[in-house]
């Protein structure tokens, strides 16, 4: 076949369509080139009147020729199938990348990239428009395709900007809500990708996978004050109790349908609130075409989902939330992104945003691919993610999915199925410099946002600063204390006296980090059954044991997060298809647990002593952690000013009457919370309106208190 450039023009095969189309000189004459494979007369709109171009190839490239060089940006009326329209000719414009975003983009530091990237409606050369720009080195041609040119790639190719792997291309005329794909050819193998574009701001609602051009935003913002106050808050010293909420599955109406951002801004803010949550995490609400997925497996790292509304509704619902002085948290995903062809995997026909090695870039857990974080364009669009959420909607931090899947490079593999480091280590060098380039960029940028680490190993120095030689979060969920505290109450009360280091092994290193306690969506799923479903025992003794749990993780030195129906007892275990059961509130026993959580929320929030010292050892002194053959456990929570409030734990059915416990000082210690409450279902077996400490030595303090610890209850004595 012939090779010539205009037959790689008209082929869609030609790198750089501007060389031939729109105006340029030819001899003494000027020549205009307009490729339109379906118009069957295309003519140039002048002032005095149209000139025909004449058609010089019958697949589609019609030429004029004059000494006279029309006014840019010039106009043609092409007719196709009967229609007649007139158009501004995109290759009438200049282009619009500036060398320093280029530059930027090229080391990984541009970390606005989403408004450079992407499609945005623009003024360009005084015309009206959408911008486009794609990332795509190893391609030999890419285009926009829309129902504006019937999804044909030869009539909307992109000018290369050279070494930099960036295409452009502005088209006149199209506006917010116009649907659009990108069509990639590869260099190498000819073949050609219909991809999405992996910096839209909004997609097709599923099942289509096509791109939207959005106009930028101007939601009026009312938060000024809440961000002002966060820049300076003191978090590491304050209360902080995550509600871990899906979306999806919060509430649904009658027939099924999602609440939309604002339904949630109006019943989901005011119940957080009225529970004493400081902040909402939610699951991811980055675009993603899988119900089933719950988020996780996202293709839209610029884009809210359209399941739940217009981008615009969710910064109301967040803008809300500030408002009622509750924080919110996203659940981010920059560790693995799904294999769809039509989304980021292969995007140019390489392993561009992947390694091309399935021993690096392949998740097998999760079948999934891993991104390569060596490269610097990949680093910038993560970056870049994290930054968009941050600054444009104003989350209050991100809570990172699963670190320790990226920390290490044989993470969920056999001998043989990964590849070292250049030291020959397992440790991912260059996904440990993305986490700490991007914290670093999180708290400089954003003051008070927060990074909070899913990571479930021994890496060191997780939530220290990087500038000490840790990872730079600011805190850690800490799953070791998470699944010795189920594995124990999973346990008959029978045998829980042999394994009562459960309880007290966590102390060894619980300051090592700055710790999260996490009841997440992870622990009530995939047949592991609701958190009461784990509890033994008859009913009584389940919702019992629940209670119990909760306050024992009220009280433990860590921030907390919970999700959603854990706070009422959820009986069954959680599924995304359908709201949670908010009937089972209309039963005594799940109305007592969620009156249970909702005090423990505000006594937590209330006591400086359960929270200003989560992350010291000062915060935190066993009065009794040896009790093993009684399940009893004990021990005092101080503030930064020294007052101590005395917990204490009966994990057994049996009532503990006469119980003396050491007592750090002298005065009457009134009982501040007691989960046995008739309030809470329990039987009301408790310490009245408390006791006074007597001058008793006992477990190494001077004074003692004898109490009553009812049967599986946790009591909280506060001295007056």
């Amino acid at each position: 076949m012939p090779d010539t450039p205009l037959d790689r023009l008209i082929n869609a095969r030609h790198h750089d369509p501007f060389a031939l189309l729109g105006l340029h000189p030819d001899g003494d004459k000027q020549v205009l080139r307009v490729l339109r494979p379906h118009a069957s007369k295309v003519e140039l709109v002048l002032p005095d009147g149209r000139v025909a171009l004449t058609k010089t190839d019958p697949r589609g490239l019609f030429e004029w020729r004059g000494k006279a060089a029309p006014a840019r940006p010039w106009r043609l009326a092409i007719a196709e199938d009967g229609h007649a329209f007139e158009i501004i000719d995109p290759y009438a414009f200049t282009q619009f990348l500036s060398d320093d975003e280029m530059y930027l983009f090229n080391e990984g530091r541009l970390l606005e990239a989403y408004n450079t990237l992407g499609s945005h409606v623009a003024v360009h050369d005084g015309v009206s428009g959408v911008r486009f720009a794609a990332w795509a080195p190893n391609a030999e041609r890419v285009s926009v395709i829309g129902a504006f040119n019937r999804w044909d790639g030869r009539v909307h190719a992109m000018r290369s900007r050279g070494g930099t792997g960036l295409w452009e291309l502005f088209i006149p005329g199209l506006q917010a809500g116009d649907f659009y794909k990108y069509e990639i050819r590869n260099r190498d193998s000819g073949e050609i990708r219909i991809k999405t574009d992996p910096y839209a701001q909004c997609f097709e609602h599923r099942p289509g996978t096509a791109s939207v051009v959005t106009a930028a935003s101007d939601y009026a913002w009312g938060d000024g004050g809440w961000l002002a106050n966060r820049a300076t808050h003191d978090w590491l010293h304050a209360p902080m109790n995550v509600y871990e909420v899906h979306a999806g599955s919060w509430r649904r109406h009658p027939d099924g349908a999602y609440y939309t951002w604002r339904e949630l801004a109006d019943s989901l803010v005011p119940y957080a609130l009225d529970m004493g949550y400081t902040h909402i995490e939610f699951m991811p609400v980055t675009e993603h075409p899988l119900d089933e997925s719950w988020g996780y497996q996202t293709t839209g790292y610029f884009a809210p989902t359209t399941r739940f509304g217009a981008a615009d509704d969710l910064k109301y619902l967040i803008d809300t939330c500030h408002r009622a002085g509750i924080g919110v948290l996203l659940d981010w995903v920059p560790g693995h992104f799904p294999m769809d062809d039509w989304s980021l995997a292969r995007f140019d026909g390489t392993a561009l945003f992947e390694h091309a090695d399935p021993r690096l870039g392949v998740h097998q857990d999760w079948g999934t691919y891993i991104f390569n974080y060596g490269r610097n364009e990949v680093k910038g669009f993560l970056l870049a993610s994290a930054h968009y959420w941050l600054g444009e909607f104003h989350f209050d931090g991100l809570r990172v999915d699963a670190v320790a899947s990226m920390l290490y490079l044989d993470y969920s593999r056999k001998a043989g199925e990964w590849l070292p480091n250049k030291f020959g280590g397992r440790e991912n060098l260059e996904a440990i410099a993305f986490l700490r380039e991007m914290n670093s960029m999180v708290h400089e940028r954003f003051p008070g946002a927060l990074t909070v680490a899913e990571e479930s190993t021994a890496w060191p120095m997780v939530s220290q600063p990087v500038y000490l030689g840790g990872l730079g979060f600011s805190m850690k969920w800490n799953m070791g204390w998470m699944n010795d505290t189920l594995a124990y109450m999973h346990l008959d009360p029978v045998f829980r006296r042999y394994h009562h280091n459960h309880l007290t092994f966590g102390q060894l290193y619980a300051y090592s980090e700055n710790f999260v306690l996490p009841f997440s969506h992870d622990e009530v799923v995939h047949g592991k059954g609701s958190l009461i479903g784990k509890m033994p025992g008859d009913a009584w003794q389940q919702f019992a044991n629940l209670r119990l749990l909760l306050t024992y993780q009220a009280v433990s030195p860590g921030k907390k997060l919970t999700f959603m129906g854990n706070e009422f007892g959820q009986g069954r275990e959680w599924s995304s298809k359908g709201e949670l059961d908010w009937g089972l509130l209309q039963t005594s026993w799940h109305e007592g647990v969620q009156r249970c959580q909702r005090d423990l929320n505000l006594l937590y929030k209330d006591l400086p002593a359960l929270h200003e010292l989560d992350f010291k050892h000062d915060g935190f002194a066993w009065i009794d952690c040896h009790d093993a053959d009684q399940s009893v456990l004990a021990f005092l929570r101080r503030d930064r000013q020294g007052r101590a409030v005395i917990v204490a734990f009966n994990f057994t059915p049996v009532l503990r009457d006469g119980y003396r416990l050491g007592c750090p000082s002298p005065g009457f210690w009134r009982e501040a919370f007691n989960s046995d409450s008739e309030w809470y279902g329990g039987a009301n077996q408790g310490n009245g309106a408390g006791l006074n400490a007597e001058d008793t030595p006992w477990m190494g303090y001077q004074h003692s208190v004898v109490l009553t610890l009812p049967p599986l209850a946790g009591v909280i004595l506060r001295c007056d």
